[in-house]
C-alpha cells in the first residue's frame, strides 16, 4: 500500500505540479523516508501527525544532515501532507505547523569578469591534438557549453535540454523551458553567437545519428548531452583557468553578478534567471556588496 501512495504522490508531481525528474526523485525520496520512519514506531500513514514529523525532523538533525536538506525535506512533507489531505489519506493536514529551519545564507563562489574571461578562452585541445589542427566537434560543443551558460545565465539542465528550435540566431535568443515547465527567453552574445554558428556548421552534423533528435547539444555518440558530462566540462575549464572550485551553477551566479554589476535591473536579471520570487534574485546584490567590500578594503587609503 505503501509503495501505491508513493507512486501516486509521483504521478502528481509530475503532471498536475510540474515538477521535474529531480524533484520527484527528492521528493518521493523523503517521503519514503518519512514513511519509514513511521513504520519504524508502529504509526500508520494516516496517523501520521505534527509531534512524529518533528521527531523525524529532530532526528535528521542529530544525523548532521544539511539545513538546506532538511528545509528540503519540510517542503516535501508539506506538498505530500497538502495531496494527501485533499486525497483523503489525512482527516487534516499535519503539516500546516510544520517549519523549516532557517538556512545559513552561504554567498556562491563567483568569477571575475577576467577570469570568466580566462574560463571561456581556455583552449579546447585533446591532449594528443597537434598544433595547428582544427578543433574536434566534441571540443567545439565544449566551447558552446561554456560560452551559453555564462552568456545567458541558464541552469544545466535548461542547456542540455535545449532543441535546436529553440535558438533563434538572427535575434540571439533562446528560448528555454526551466522550473515547472515555465517558459522564457533568454538573449546570448556575439561570443556565444559565434561558438554556436562553429557547432551547428562543423560540430553537430559529424557527431549527429538518427536518434539525436532535434538536441542542439549531444554527447560522444549522438544522444542528447547529459548533465554530468557538461558539469564535467565547466569543471575542468575552471580549474584550467585557475579560477574557484565551481560547475555549471557558478557559472550562472557569475553572469547574474556581472550583470548587476554592470547596472542591469534586478527584476531583469530575475527574468533572465527564471526566478519565481525577486528575494532569490536579491541574493546577487549581496555578492556585489562583498566584492565592493574587498576592493575598497584594497584600494582605498583609509580603508
Amino acid at each position: 500500500m505503501t509503495s501505491g501512495i508513493v507512486d501516486d504522490f509521483a504521478a502528481h508531481l509530475r503532471l498536475e505540479k510540474g515538477r521535474s525528474e529531480h524533484t520527484v526523485r527528492a521528493y518521493t525520496g523523503d517521503v519514503k523516508a518519512l514513511i519509514a520512519f513511521a513504520g519504524a514506531r508502529a504509526v500508520a500513514v494516516a496517523d501520521i501527525d505534527l509531534p512524529l514529523l518533528r521527531a523525524w525532523l529532530a532526528a535528521q538533525t542529530r544525523r548532521g544532515i544539511a539545513r538546506t536538506t532538511i528545509a528540503r525535506q519540510v517542503s516535501s512533507a508539506k506538498t505530500f501532507g497538502a495531496w494527501a489531505t485533499r486525497e483523503g489519506l489525512f482527516a487534516t493536514d499535519p503539516t500546516v505547523r510544520l517549519q523549516a529551519p532557517k538556512a545559513h545564507r552561504v554567498l556562491p563562489h563567483v568569477l571575475s569578469p577576467e577570469q570568466a574571461e580566462a574560463v571561456t578562452a581556455v583552449p579546447v585541445v585533446d591532449g594528443d591534438q597537434a598544433i595547428g589542427e582544427e578543433p574536434t566537434p566534441i571540443q567545439l560543443r565544449d566551447r558552446l557549453i561554456l560560452e551559453l551558460l555564462y552568456a545567458s545565465g541558464i541552469r544545466v539542465g535548461e542547456l542540455c535540454g535545449l532543441d535546436l528550435d529553440d535558438i533563434d540566431d538572427s535575434r540571439q535568443v533562446i528560448r528555454v523551458i526551466g522550473k515547472g515547465n515555465k517558459q522564457r527567453t533568454v538573449p546570448f552574445g556575439r561570443p556565444a553567437a559565434r561558438a554556436l554558428s562553429e557547432w551547428l556548421r562543423h560540430g553537430r552534423p559529424l557527431v549527429a545519428t538518427g536518434d539525436s533528435g532535434s538536441a542542439l547539444l549531444l554527447g560522444a555518440r549522438g544522444g542528447r548531452l547529459d548533465q554530468r558530462m557538461a558539469r564535467t566540462v565547466v569543471t575542468e575549464a575552471v580549474d584550467a583557468a585557475g579560477g574557484p572550485a565551481m560547475g555549471p551553477h557558478g557559472l550562472r551566479h557569475s553572469a547574474a553578478t556581472h550583470l548587476l554589476e554592470g547596472g542591469a535591473d534586478l527584476r531583469v536579471v530575475q527574468e533572465l534567471l527564471g526566478h519565481s520570487s525577486l528575494a532569490t534574485t536579491q541574493l546577487y546584490t549581496h555578492v556585489s556588496v562583498e566584492r565592493l567590500r574587498a576592493v575598497h578594503a584594497q584600494a582605498h587609503p583609509r580603508a
